[in-house]
């Protein structure tokens, strides 16, 4: 479909807002609705009128109910704009975990160096074939997603977390919170699979793969959709340069790795929105998965032969 296809076709239009271009359907009727028209379900988002309709078919005793902690949901519906609840969570996580690995250091133990991405606990084999280690080491995969959580310094956190801000409230009421985060997930795992392949000894912290990714998603939508994405290219092109420049301590590979898998997603999306194509929306982020855990099933392979 080109970008002159998909901008005249109402369908990608909220419905309530004609000028406002969205990828979100209602759970119950199918209609588009942007950010300010979505009410989180237990799966998906509800327009406004299925909420209404959903309302008169309450119980007396779910009206009770939800009386009586309206007024406790109003402060959290506030503070997430009703379409980030993907992005504050991650906002809380990451939050969380910086604080109690600041406090671990104080007593000599550091969280951090558990959960961030360091290839040879990955492939444990690879240090004891290239004869770095007497034996293999431990297998910890779980690093390839925790080092999102994971961050160098205060200021290292607050300019991730500044940057998933600006990026998140715009792309996840577009995606809705369930893309969203498999974005992120699959954007973090793409920015570890890269530092694995191309810096296998370097160990890496931080979100900047995963956000990365996101903004190469948002970038894949937005010139789908006939946006001018000049501001954005220039940013990402700077931030891209930057992690080339010797002595700035940036993991270049994982920003690339990022990137390029956050643009694959957003590729997807723009390729199955109707909701006919829902299943193949699936397989297009399973098979971007599945790509990602064999580039990870090959790089021991690589990585044996860099090191020797």
């Amino acid at each position: 479909m080109s970008t002159g296809d998909f901008a005249s076709n109402r369908d990608n239009y909220c419905y309530r807002h004609p000028k406002r271009q969205s990828f979100v359907l209602c759970q119950r009727c199918a209609r588009t609705i942007c950010g300010e028209c979505q009410t989180q379900a237990s799966v998906g988002f509800i327009c406004p009128e299925c909420i209404k309709e959903q309302r008169k078919n309450r119980s007396p005793a779910i009206k009770r109910a939800q009386r009586r902690w309206r007024g406790r949901g109003g402060g959290v519906a506030a503070l997430t704009g009703g379409g980030t609840r993907g992005m504050m969570w991650i906002f809380i996580l990451t939050a969380v975990l910086f604080l109690v690995d600041w406090a671990g250091q104080a007593g000599g133990l550091s969280i951090r160096r558990f959960l961030m991405f360091d290839a040879p606990d990955i492939y444990p084999t690879i240090p004891a074939l290239a004869g770095l280690a007497p034996e293999m080491g431990p297998f910890q995969p779980w690093r390839i997603l925790t080092v999102a959580l994971t961050h160098g310094g205060f200021m290292h956190l607050l300019l991730n977390m500044l940057a998933l801000w600006m990026i998140g409230r715009q792309l996840e009421p577009l995606l809705g919170t369930g893309r969203f985060v498999t974005t992120y997930l699959l954007s973090t795992a793409g920015g570890s699979a890269a530092a694995a392949v191309l810096a296998i000894t370097t160990p890496v912290v931080g979100a900047s793969g995963a956000i990365f990714g996101l903004f190469g998603c948002l970038l894949v939508i937005g010139r789908h959709l006939g946006a001018n994405m000049t501001g954005m290219i220039v940013v990402l092109g700077i931030n891209l340069v930057l992690g080339f420049i010797p002595g700035m301590n940036v993991s270049w590979q994982s920003h690339v790795g990022g990137l390029a898998v956050g643009a694959l997603c957003g590729l997807v999306f723009t390729r199955t929105r109707r909701r006919d194509q829902r299943s193949k929306q699936y397989l297009g982020l399973g098979a971007i998965g599945v790509g990602l855990v064999a580039l990870f099933c090959l790089q021991p392979l690589l990585g044996y032969v860099a090191l020797t």
